[in-house]
């Protein structure tokens, strides 16, 4: 075995040992409150079911006179969307900007769409449109309720999730070639404790990798970096021009990340575009748009509607259009198909990763997803555990002085790989200077206390289990 390989196994088992050993109590709240997360919005459907759904046939009422239902609920405030009836059985959500909600928050109020009648109002978050419920259990999966202090735990999880499962599949690697050279015995004990820890890991690795990359996007310091990039390479969203002809310019509503939050709202007074609403989703759907959107009124003369396809089980492409009925004409159209490629891949890997682009199926998996997760983490604190001695319960850490012992070519690159992943993502970068400079430190201070000894053979395998 090289000196390159050697002390590069010997890192990367060290690096999983005790980033598994340090990260893994956060990454265990992240598996517990994501699988419950996962199947947020079934849980949803059914503690709202009599928001959300309606047992009464027949023609529906126009929009307009549905909005007009419910500004009589809530006379006081301006009504800034209006999300029809998806399928048959739904209700209609007409919603209003409420300044007395959180951000992001706006409040809905829910209305058959056959009798008029409303059903009830409740607050919604983000243009994923979360009820109460899934509010709850998607800050507690983020933060757990405790602010921006909180969004800490999930970044540091997230940020940290990927080098762990990289680390742990390549040592998998070494330890199957090595296998093939070895007598296969029956394992036992600890042995078998590390082989079902990597058996449930290669199995999800993918699984984890994909819901590190798409969990740092909404983190506070990594994901400012990942838009920061995105923005460069021209990666974003395409915003649809709302602008009337011959009008200035005004900002778009919504942001990268509006699943999550950003009210999708214009704002303003919008009671001169509710007689309208139905004009507009009349030129939306010429215009190629499908059903399950949400109609975003104009604030001001110079905005058009806004009618976007919103995100639901199964829906690949969220066109959008503008449309301004006082002309009958389309101003512009959003094209999914013409979004980046690196734009498409994030609006779907937000989608799946909030457990709605497949509806049930992908509510499943993903809980099936954090089970392994939870399995691998209890497995490697067995492992640990395992290999202790006999004046201590607690295990023993792999042997210290890998990089002090590697070549310096591997020293130099392990350097700058550090430096730069550690800008991108602060939360891997200072904890793991952090872990090097203690390790280095406390490695060399033993060294000095003991006195040196010859060096006994080591095997390849043994070295590193």
């Amino acid at each position: 075995m090289s000196a390159y390989r050697r002390a590069g196994i010997r890192m990367l088992h060290r690096l999983h040992f005790y980033a598994g050993v340090l990260v893994a109590p956060f990454l265990l709240v992240a598996a517990v409150t994501g699988a419950i997360y996962a199947l947020a919005p079934s849980i949803e459907n059914v503690v709202y079911r009599d928001q959300l759904h309606t047992s009464e046939t027949g023609q529906s009422q126009s929009l307009a006179t549905q909005v007009q239902a419910a500004q009589a609920v809530l006379p006081g405030l301006p009504v800034s969307a209006v999300r029809p009836p998806a399928e048959s059985g739904d209700t209609t959500a007409v919603v209003f900007d409420d300044p007395t909600l959180g951000e992001s928050v706006r409040r809905a109020v829910f209305v058959d769409p056959v009798t008029a009648q409303t059903l009830g109002d409740l607050p919604v978050y983000g243009s994923a449109f979360a009820l109460p419920v899934r509010q709850w259990l998607d800050h507690l999966h983020r933060d757990l309720h405790l602010g921006d202090i909180g969004r800490l735990y999930s970044e540091l999880a997230a940020s940290w999730l990927w080098v762990i499962t990289l680390a742990g599949v390549a040592l998998w690697w070494t330890r199957t070639r090595a296998a093939r050279t070895t007598s296969r015995r029956r394992k036992t004990g600890r042995a078998r404790t590390i082989g079902r820890h990597q058996t449930v890991g290669i199995w999800v690795a993918v699984g984890l990798l994909f819901l590190s990359a798409t969990g740092l996007t909404w983190s506070t310091y990594a994901g400012e970096h990942v838009t920061e990039l995105r923005s460069a390479l021209n990666w974003s969203n395409p915003a649809t021009d709302t602008t009337l002809p011959g009008m200035t310019a005004t900002a778009p509503a919504g942001g990268e990340h509006a699943e999550h939050g950003g009210s999708m709202s214009a704002g303003g007074d919008t009671s001169m575009a509710v007689a309208k609403v139905d004009a507009a989703l009349a030129l939306a759907r010429s215009a190629g748009i499908g059903d399950g959107v949400e109609i975003t009124l104009p604030a001001d003369a110079s905005t058009a509607f806004t009618v976007t396809e919103v995100r639901s089980a199964w829906q690949f492409s969220p066109d959008a259009a503008a449309v301004d009925p006082a002309t009958d004409t389309v101003v512009s159209v959003n094209r999914f198909a013409d979004w980046p490629v690196a734009a498409k891949l994030a609006t779907w890997g937000i989608a799946l990763h909030m457990g709605l682009l497949f509806g049930i199926a992908n509510q499943i998996v993903l809980f099936v997803l954090m089970l392994a997760l939870i399995t691998i983490i209890v497995l490697g604190y067995r492992s640990w555990f395992q290999r202790h001695s006999k004046r201590s319960r607690v295990g023993r850490a792999p042997a210290s002085g890998a990089l002090r012992e590697a070549p310096i070519g591997l020293i130099l690159a392990v350097v700058v790989v550090a430096v730069a992943v550690g800008w991108f993502i602060p939360l891997l970068g200072w904890p793991l200077l952090a872990f090097v400079v203690v390790d280095v430190t406390v490695g060399a201070l033993r060294a000095r206390a003991t006195p040196r000894e010859p060096a006994a053979p080591r095997k390849d395998l043994e070295e590193i289990s």
